[in-house]
């Protein structure tokens, strides 16, 4: 392969220094340093089922390709180097990983670009974890391919040719836990050269490794999944050496970038077996007492997991069921909703992922009642009564000798109360039952008097006017007829007892009542009369 002056002017313009090389061994003392003062601090790494990780970032890389000729000298930064990764584990400490990563190229005079393209490495193969207090050991073995650069010769300028390398690949990775939640890993990788050639079909050798280091930190933590923001640096270094034209190519790549990696299934195995007891999951339900029904947005209390001691308050959904993470052991459960009576539940959490479920049966609260005290005393000298009969609805008692009696278990709101005893007239009050309280009523009882003659008084008015009528009242069995003034009102004395009362006037129909009055009282009769008809 020819070369030209103008690989020398490439090779000056390129060689100078890169800032990543000077970043990259200060950051990767600063990892070792945190990882040395604080893993003895730290939880165990977690053991996810799954993860996908995402990188992005620069490379810088030095080389050159030695031929019977001058050699070519490159160097330079590139950006656009991407590399996708994804590993699945079938149990604790088996599982297998898949990885791409594709390198940026090129190669610049100066401000001009004299070729470039792109290189791909692959991998695959099963891997084996193992958990040593905060640290994680990973070894792999399987299959890697890489395209690595290759010039080939052109009459004016250097165009890039892709050599290819089959390789059987040993893999180790050490995932250490750091204070404050932040995670160091250190990885390697060694391929074992199963072939190699150029682009033209040439037989060739190929050598190298890669080394790299990660420092990682969870910004998203969900049920099921956590995501974790990383700083990634890497080291490649690559021989590819053609057997027949003595043509060598090395290439030292350093790289840098920012990532992301989501970790699926993952759970904390030193919050589980250090740090507290184990936890299982419990389906609450919170019902109706007698009917079953479910009592949506009931609040629950559970013992809490974040702050040990004390507990937490949830919500149930609208078939009155929750699902609540509990930790091993006996365990209660307290719900209450408005208009119930709380209840409480004792779960009985065990080692597995479900525990049993568990009922809360809510009893409705029996209505809020009131009580009311009555106190009877006489007309006139308002001296207590005792023995007096009081009664209101079904309740019946009687006064005691200070002519008080209590009545208890009453509805909220106004309330009859009815009080007779001998010699007294019978009388009934209203009063107003107060929930949760005792109200107080005064009741005066008049005594009866023997003898006195009853009051009959009222209006007959015109059914169809509303004027007032002069009409004229008999009541047979008292023998008294007497006729209503020009206001239509009249008075009548009578005994006590029952009486048929008869009201007529002209041009009106006539109308008889009947009337109960008692001894020494007063009866209130009003009457409208109807026309007569023609």
């Amino acid at each position: 392969m020819g070369h030209l002056p103008l690989f020398s002017i490439l090779s000056r313009a390129l060689r100078r220094p890169s800032p990543l090389t000077a970043i990259l061994p200060r950051l990767l003392v600063l990892v070792l340093a945190l990882a040395c003062s604080g893993g003895a601090r730290a939880q165990t790494p977690e053991s996810e089922r799954a993860s996908l990780r995402l990188r992005y970032g620069l490379s810088s890389r030095q080389g050159e390709q030695v031929d019977v000729g001058p050699g070519l000298t490159y160097s330079g930064l590139t950006p656009n180097d991407v590399a996708l990764s994804l590993m699945g584990w079938a149990g604790t400490y088996l599982g297998g990983q898949v990885e791409l990563q594709r390198e940026a190229f090129e190669l610049r005079d100066a401000s001009s670009r004299v070729t470039g393209g792109s290189l791909v490495r692959g991998s695959l193969g099963p891997r084996g974890r193992l958990f040593l207090g905060p640290v994680r050991l990973e070894l792999g073995a399987g299959y890697g391919f890489a395209q690595l650069p290759l010039f080939g010769g052109f009459t004016y300028a250097p165009v890039l040719q892709r050599g290819v390398r089959h390789a059987a690949l040993v893999s180790a990775r050490v995932l250490v836990a750091l204070p404050a939640k932040l995670q160091l890993e250190a990885r390697g990788e060694l391929p074992l050269t199963l072939s190699a050639h150029a682009a033209d079909g040439l037989k060739a050798s190929s050598s190298g490794y890669v080394v790299g280091a990660a420092l990682l930190y969870p910004v998203v933590s969900r049920d099921g999944w956590t995501g974790r923001l990383l700083l990634d640096v890497q080291q490649a270094h690559d021989t590819l050496e053609l057997e027949d034209s003595g043509l060598r190519s090395e290439q030292r790549m350093r790289r840098i970038g920012l990532g992301f990696e989501v970790a699926l299934g993952g759970y904390s195995r030193t919050s589980r077996t250090v740090e507290g007891p184990r936890q299982a999951f419990v389906a609450l339900s919170v019902m109706d007492a007698e009917t079953g029904a479910p009592l949506p947005g009931a609040h629950v209390r559970v013992p809490s997991l974040k702050t040990p001691g004390t507990n937490e308050e949830l919500v149930a959904d609208a078939q009155g069921q929750l699902r609540v993470l509990l930790p091993e052991g006996s365990q209660s459960a307290q719900a209450s909703v408005e208009g119930y009576e709380d209840a409480m539940a004792v779960a009985t959490v065990g080692g597995d992922t479900e525990s049993a479920p568990v009922q809360l049966r809510l009893r409705k609260k029996a209505p809020a009642t009131g009580s009311l005290k009555v106190k009877v005393v006489q007309g006139k000298s308002g001296s207590p009564v005792p023995d007096v009969q009081v009664a209101s609805g079904t309740a019946q008692l009687r006064t005691d000798k200070a002519g008080e009696v209590l009545l208890e278990g009453l509805a909220p709101g106004p309330v009859a109360v009815a009080m007779s005893a001998p010699g007294f007239r019978a009388t009934e009050e209203a009063a107003v039952v107060v929930a949760g309280q005792t109200s107080e009523l005064v009741v005066v009882l008049s005594q009866e008097r023997k003898g006195e003659l009853a009051t009959l008084v009222g209006q007959v008015r015109s059914a169809r006017s509303g004027k007032a009528l002069v009409a004229t009242v008999s009541i047979p069995q008292a023998k008294v007829r007497t006729r209503t003034d020009k206001s239509g009102a009249f008075t009548a004395r009578v005994r006590g007892g029952t009486y048929r009362i008869t009201l007529s006037a002209a041009g009106h129909r006539t109308q008889t009542k009947t009337v109960t009055v008692r001894e020494g009282e007063q009866a209130i009769l009003n009457v409208d009369l109807f026309p007569r008809g023609r």
